[in-house]
């Protein structure tokens, strides 16, 4: 425990760095002057009739000669306040400072300034203790009861300063609450950082250089000064100590911050209040973190909330996500994750965006288990239901859907856009693939548009596919499609009463695709089990395969086409089925692996190339690591066209595609974007139809007014405009291939 003690003979304000710690030549403000551009700047000592005007209005410095002021000054603006060391101060006259309904006079009152600087018309009221900052224009400080830096701040940047140890480092514990996959966070950490650093933490070389490469965001050497923006407003603040304050920021009502940077711009103002406690970590671009939130050793990326109550721990969440009412302990959470019911708990996980976890839903938790901690893995648009509660280790395929259950044993779902149930009266699991096409469209359709219209960054470091239709989730759709086959093939041996094991893997696949593309009969009578997918001896029975199975290859489809649709329109070059093949096709095989990357979608091989660069020094910075993923993002659409039409080829057995087959699937696709219209209607007007959810309204009058009617939500008329365009498009590619 730290203790009290008696300082003799010393100066408040000065020996901020000690001279052990000074290049040589250097003094204790050398740093602090980078930091204000001090050459650039102006200051002089006060005049005589200064210092008496400022003694007379009760103002107190241990050596006026250390108090530095431009041209620009009113000594009756400062009153009843105390100097120490060197402070300088900018233009300050008489005026006020507004925000919202306060008004302040411009100047220093009742406050205690020690070696700081203090911009242009900044307001200081009742600061208890400001001491080594940096506070640019326009700021107002009021009600504070301390505000310090010390000579080893770091500001939540996983650095080592001089002199330390390297147990100082500030690391988070995502993904595994025992440990193991520690990162460090920066100042610009994104979650594609996040998770190269985490996933891949076997490999010790790009452990250390992403440990090197961190070091030198911040720099090692003491003595930086905290900093507050211009035009920022901190307020009726208990602690700020270590801390960075971007520009238009608010600070209003917070309990303490500690080790903190808060990027902040006027662009995207981040807003920071009400009982907040934060301690260690970086917040990100646009944020909202109010109403009693706390959150320690985390990063928040750009436009994310945090609110009501909230606990955030050794975690990484991405952009445009709402967390609230919970608790979310050592996770990795990537962008567009909500979390804003109360008593969910979120631990251990890897949850790879556009997820939203339920009220009272348990993920992660281990406590209905003895094994040792582990981790739970979901990919996109993750959706455990109510009170859904989970064991390590799990894993799910994208979209994913968890009914209201206590699963009592592990799972491994590689079903994408599956809903998941278990049945106590049974003791089965429950899995029905492509349950979001086949039965809930118009989440899946809005999913993707919501997530778009939702993403306010104007700071898009993070690079992010919302399409519900890419890569990934067709390279799952692709993998699930030979899993029913096989599991087709078992349940229909099993019931002529035979055993599956003496067949080979390719007459299984044979057998059936047969039934698959045979009588819809022959196939829904029979018990189709899944394997390897919940850990036990019970049944996991699968649902509806033989509609599921032509969902995935109408996904398929519907993906492809409209991706090599965009590449044709884009390349006025490609005028000919043979040439699109030769674009596409012919240089390179199908990538089945991509990597998701935070968000950002990128194959295989360019990620591994883009970690032996890192570990081969040909990428000596995280700015130079940013602009490979900004280049990789400017080559996605290229890449996904490519993966498009090869897995288009694979899944209908092409060698290529033909100008008739290139007809018939522009055909098809019309019919696809004709369902996925009539889905999205019919599952929205299941709401209307249903007499139970009619029931709270007097009439028809009443829900009308309250809901609006089914033809005038603005989203079902979004996607009839979109299928009109869609065949539009069409009609002007039907005669462009030859």
């Amino acid at each position: 425990m730290k203790k009290v003690c008696v300082l003799k003979n010393n100066k408040l304000g000065n020996g901020f760095v000690l001279d052990g710690f000074l290049p040589k030549g250097e003094n204790e403000y050398y740093i602090r002057n980078k930091q204000v551009n001090a050459a650039e700047k102006y200051w002089r000592n006060l005049t005589n009739e200064e210092v008496d005007v400022l003694k007379a209005n009760a103002n107190y410095a241990d050596d006026w000669n250390m108090v530095l002021v431009s041209d620009v000054f009113d000594a009756e603006c400062i009153r009843n306040s105390k100097f120490y060391g060197l402070v300088r101060i900018g233009d300050i006259c008489c005026g006020l400072l507004q925000y919202d309904a306060l008004q302040l006079p411009i100047g220093i009152y009742n406050s205690i300034i020690i070696s700081s600087d203090i911009g242009n018309n900044v307001a200081i009221h009742n600061v208890n203790y400001l001491a080594n900052y940096i506070v640019e224009n326009e700021c107002i400080l009021f009600n504070i009861k301390e505000m310090m830096a010390t000579p080893t701040a770091k500001f939540g940047n996983g650095v080592v300063k001089d002199g330390e140890d390297e147990d100082s480092r500030l690391v988070i514990t995502v993904m595994n609450e025992a440990g193991g996959r520690e990162i460090s966070p920066f100042e610009d950490m994104i979650a594609a950082d996040a998770y190269m650093w985490a996933k891949y933490i076997d490999d010790k070389e790009l452990k250390r250089r992403l440990v090197d490469m961190t070091q030198l965001t911040a720099g090692a050497q003491r003595g930086y000064y905290g900093t507050v923006g211009c035009n920022t407003v901190v307020k009726n603040t208990l602690s700020v100590v270590d801390v960075k304050v971007g520009d238009c920021s608010v600070i209003d009502g917070v309990n303490r911050l500690q080790n903190i940077t808060v990027k902040s711009s006027r662009e995207e103002p981040t807003c920071i209040a009400d009982g907040v406690i934060l301690k260690n970590g970086i917040v990100g671009f646009g944020c909202h973190l109010y109403n009693s939130c706390m959150a320690e050793n985390f990063v928040m990326g750009n436009n994310s909330t945090l609110k009501y109550g909230a606990r955030l721990i050794d975690s990484f969440v991405g952009d445009n996500s709402t967390i609230a009412c919970c608790e979310v302990l050592n996770n990795l959470v990537f962008p567009a994750h909500e979390q804003h019911h109360n008593n969910s708990f979120l631990i251990a996980t890897l949850i790879m965006g556009q997820s939203n976890i339920a009220a009272g839903a348990t993920v992660g938790s281990n406590h209905n288990s003895r094994t040792n901690d582990n981790e739970i893995q979901a990919g996109r648009g993750f959706w455990p239901g109510l009170c859904a509660s989970l064991k390590h280790s799990s894993r799910f395929a994208s979209y994913t859907l968890l009914a209201k259950a206590q699963y009592p044993a592990e799972i491994d779902n590689p079903l994408p856009f599956a809903l998941i149930n278990n049945n106590p009266a049974n003791d089965e699991l429950e899995v029905m693939p492509a349950y979001w096409w086949m039965y809930n469209m118009y989440a899946l359709a809005r999913n993707s548009w919501k997530y778009t219209a939702r993403d306010k960054r104007k700071h898009k470091l993070q690079n992010i596919e919302f399409n519900a239709y890419a890569p990934d989730t067709m390279e799952e759709a692709a993998y699930a499609m030979t899993l029913l086959e096989k599991w087709i093939a078992k349940a229909w041996i099993r019931k002529n009463g035979n055993d599956p094991a003496n067949m080979t893997q390719q007459e299984l696949k044979e057998k059936g695709q047969q039934l698959l593309f045979g009588d819809k009969k022959e196939v829904k009578d029979l018990e189709v089990l899944a394997e390897e997918i919940e850990k036990g001896n019970r049944k996991v029975r699968v649902l509806k395969t033989y509609e599921a199975y032509h969902a995935y290859k109408d996904m398929i489809t519907y993906y492809a086409v409209t991706n090599i649709m965009k590449y044709i329109q884009a390349n006025d070059n490609v005028d000919t089925c043979e040439s699109l093949h030769n674009h596409l096709a012919a240089k390179h095989s199908r990538c089945k692996n991509w990597i998701n990357l935070g968000g950002q979608l990128v194959k295989e091989p360019d990620f591994e190339k883009l970690v032996s660069d890192i570990k081969t020094r040909t990428l000596l910075s995280w700015t130079d690591v940013h602009d490979r993923y900004n280049l990789l993002w400017e080559n996605y659409g290229k890449d996904k066209a490519e993966h498009a039409y090869m897995l288009l080829c694979d899944v209908c057995g092409l060698a290529k595609i033909t100008q008739d087959q290139w007809h018939t699937l522009l055909d098809k696709a019309m019919d696809i974007q004709d369902y996925i219209c009539n889905q999205v209607y019919i599952s929205r007007k299941k709401d209307y139809d249903n007499p139970f959810r009619k029931c709270t309204y007097r009439n028809d009058d009443e829900m009308i007014a309250a809901i609006g009617t089914i033809d005038e939500n603005k989203f079902i008329v979004q996607i009839k405009d979109e299928t009109k365009l869609f065949k539009q498009q069409v009609e002007e590619l039907l005669s462009k291939l030859r």
